[in-house]
């Protein structure tokens, strides 16, 4: 009876460990074929292997080929790093990321980088600034501005101050188009990115009156529609300090004052009472 129970615990775990061994082989099986089927739904594709900033010209350390999905790889990309060696680039390339043709400056194609990383359907403004309406030199590129005019109004003598354009992108800052630490630099010239219509005003607004820029938080895009800032406005509250002046439609005529007549009252007059005593005498005097 022993014997069958042990034969019987003996047959349990082979067959046992019969099912566990088919187990294992179907897995590794299964896990070999999704390895083999996710290798062949790969590409080879250029990516940046360090951060490549905007004006920087690829060199061969700088760029390695790398499997990326089949479905998700872009398709303006390289397959071949010998194919970007030696392009400029106009967009920041952060590593990791695929190199790509649109961000890339086109084969032979010259005038400067500035043109190349304006966008479409905008043009490059740029306008003379000193220390104090370049912000201190805050305005560094890919900064927001405002731009505030102050001119005198067709018709009126008295000159007002407007903010005439909002939330303006700062392509260059002199000749800066990039700025790795935020810094304080001193620049001649802000270069904004604007349409043609808003070109067409700040050509106007730079010939006939003062351009000043207001510096703007970069995650703030409202506009806000203001009344204008005059004199009359901003000195509203004004009082002056001082004697007071005789008004304006007196200036010229003799001003004739009466003096005021006032009444004089009788004063009433206090009597006193005064007992005088003469030996067995007593008599009263009254004085005033």
């Amino acid at each position: 009876m022993n014997k069958t129970r042990v034969i019987l615990v003996i047959v349990v775990a082979i067959l046992l460990a019969l099912l566990a061994s088919v187990g294992i082989y179907r897995y590794l099986s299964e896990t070999g074929r999704q390895a083999e089927e996710a290798r062949l739904q790969t590409v080879g594709i250029v990516v940046a292997v360090v951060d490549i900033p905007i004006g920087t010209t690829i060199n061969p350390n700088q760029v390695a080929i790398t499997a990326w999905p089949k479905e998700l790889y872009p398709k303006d990309s390289f397959a071949d790093a010998k194919s970007v060696v030696g392009r400029a680039v106009r967009r920041d390339f952060l590593r990791g990321e695929p190199i790509v043709e649109s961000k890339l400056v086109p084969t032979g194609k010259g005038g400067g980088l500035l043109s190349f990383i304006v966008a479409e359907g905008k043009r490059a403004f740029t306008i003379r600034v000193n220390e104090v309406v370049g912000v201190g030199g805050f305005i560094v590129p890919d900064t927001k501005v405002d731009v505030i005019l102050t001119t005198s109004p067709p018709g009126g003598t008295e000159r007002i101050s407007k903010i005439v354009l909002e939330n303006m992108q700062v392509l260059a800052a002199g000749q800066i188009v990039e700025q790795k630490e935020n810094k304080p630099i001193t620049v001649n010239t802000v270069t904004l990115s604007v349409t043609p219509e808003e070109a067409e005003k700040l050509a106007l607004a730079g010939n006939d009156g003062v351009i000043q820029l207001v510096l703007r938080n970069f995650m703030d895009s409202d506009n806000v529609v203001t009344l204008g800032a005059t004199k009359a406005r901003v000195l509203a509250g004004y009082r002056p300090s001082g004697p007071p002046q005789e008004p304006a439609a007196s200036k010229g005529k003799r001003i004739v004052r009466r003096k005021s007549r006032t009444s004089v009252l009788p004063v009433a007059r206090k009597t006193f009472t005064v007992e005088v005593i003469k030996g067995n005498t007593r008599s009263e005097e009254k004085f005033q």
